[in-house]
């Protein structure tokens, strides 16, 4: 099991995180436990700052907050001077509630609701990114009853298709977000957007997909849209000043992934990007990224009881956990892969292969298909999962009545709470008896 930022193996043997020893959070904090190692999302923001820069023109990052998004995470992304990227009314508020800028926040969505939009005019956000032309309908309407302007961006669909699961793939001709470069009345829609009272067109957004390795995605896609930027100054007079191109960097989930580091990664865009405005000479200002997994993927890490092991007559050995799709539905829905090591044996070489199945009432209901753990391993033992600090939590559901687990953030030997685990209250407490 690879170890990431503070995880290591301590003086007592035990795994731990942020100096903290996993077996005591657990006796503190109990099982399920998503664990968030704080320096490590730290340091990994100020690698991306210090490498995604460039004297040429302005560069903004925002986090994602689709990977992980809690009023906690919310005020570390400030500290960091981070702008925030949010894809839903909720996410939002959120922001709006933990006291974010929300002169730094971008809202996203391939079919933002009316009181979204509202909202997002009412706080004065920086940018509504327009997925699709009955959304300029809609902001325009807004815009005009409440006497604001609106400064947005365009997602568009470079065709650029990522090699990765078609679940997190979001480019290509058919993908269900953005407008396609290659549509035929995007000048169209350009050029309203340019001439509207209460719209300011600002330029593109694109977001090719997930988990990629390659950089070379990213250039194919800078590429196709500074061609367009060029066409459009010299065919309509239009200046864009701003791209962004999204998040989609990969990580290291399991052996055999070789993601590229994101220093380099955004090393190479900033690169490519000062060649392209050197190149067409548009009035280009500013580059803009997105990333969410690669800030806070490795930094998390899932604790689990084991509860018990089953040896089936068809020779498949299962470890079984006390949580499972209910806070970690990545692997049942696009069969994504983990590693995983009993917290007092990471060291332990003598390994069996098994599978590490949840308590759900589902057959698959599977956190790690084909898994190793040590032969040692037994009831009472803590299951430490990692690389489940993107896409777990945020994804978590209360099937089968299932509580969602706490979040600690841990740093510097200690533990704070930035998600309070829920309770059988919680679980009733929207539910109305009815009259029969």
């Amino acid at each position: 099991m690879k170890l990431f930022g503070t995880s290591k193996v301590n003086e007592k043997g035990n795994l731990s995180i942020g100096g903290v020893d996993t077996t005591e959070l657990v006796k503190e904090f109990k099982t399920p436990l998503y664990v968030m190692d704080q320096e490590f999302i730290e340091t990994t923001i100020d690698k991306m700052k210090k490498a995604f820069k460039s004297s040429r023109f302005n560069t903004r990052i925002a986090y994602a907050g689709k990977a992980f998004l809690s009023t906690g995470m919310i005020k570390l992304v400030e500290s960091k001077g981070l702008d925030l990227d949010v894809v839903s009314g909720g996410e939002l508020y959120t922001a709006y509630k933990a006291g974010f800028p929300m002169n730094k926040v971008h809202l996203h969505g391939n079919n933002k609701l009316v009181n979204e939009i509202e909202m997002a005019v009412d706080f004065g956000i920086d940018t509504i990114v327009v997925d699709n032309e009955d959304e300029i309908d809609k902001i325009e309407r807004i815009c005009r009853e409440k006497g604001k302007k609106q400064a947005v961006l365009v997602r568009i669909d470079p065709g650029i298709e990522a090699h990765t699961h078609h679940y997190i793939k979001t480019s290509g001709l058919t993908s269900k977000f953005g407008i396609s470069l290659f549509q035929d009345n995007l000048f169209d829609i350009i050029k309203r957007l340019n001439d509207s009272e209460w719209i300011e067109f600002k330029g593109f957004h694109t977001h090719i997909g997930s988990q990629i390795f390659q950089s070379a995605f990213f250039i194919f896609a800078l590429d196709e849209i500074f061609k367009y930027l060029d066409k459009l100054k010299k065919e309509l007079g239009i200046v864009v000043h701003t791209v962004n191109m999204g998040g989609g960097f990969g990580v290291y989930y399991k052996e055999g992934d070789d993601p590229k580091p994101i220093e380099e990664v955004l090393s190479e865009i900033i690169t490519y990007t000062e060649a392209m405005e050197i190149k067409y000479q548009i009035g280009f200002k500013e580059l803009c990224i997105e990333p969410g997994r690669s800030i806070v993927g490795n930094a998390g890490t899932t604790l689990y009881e084991v509860g018990g092991i089953k040896e089936t007559v068809g020779g498949k050995t299962y470890v079984f956990i006390d949580g499972g799709m209910s806070d970690n539905i990545r692997t049942a829905l696009y069969q994504a892969e983990y590693e995983a090591g009993v917290v007092n044996k990471i060291n332990d070489t003598d390994v069996k292969d098994v599978t590490l199945a949840g308590k759900l009432c589902e057959s698959g209901d599977i956190i790690i298909e084909k898994g190793k753990l040590p032969k040692s391993t037994e009831v009472g033992d803590i299951v430490a999962v990692t690389t489940t600090g993107a896409y777990c939590y945020t994804m978590s559901s209360n099937y089968n009545r299932m509580m969602r687990p706490a979040v600690v953030f841990v740093k510097d030997g200690k533990a704070k709470v930035a998600v309070k685990r829920e309770t059988l209250d919680d679980l009733i407490r929207n539910d109305e008896i009815f009259e029969l």
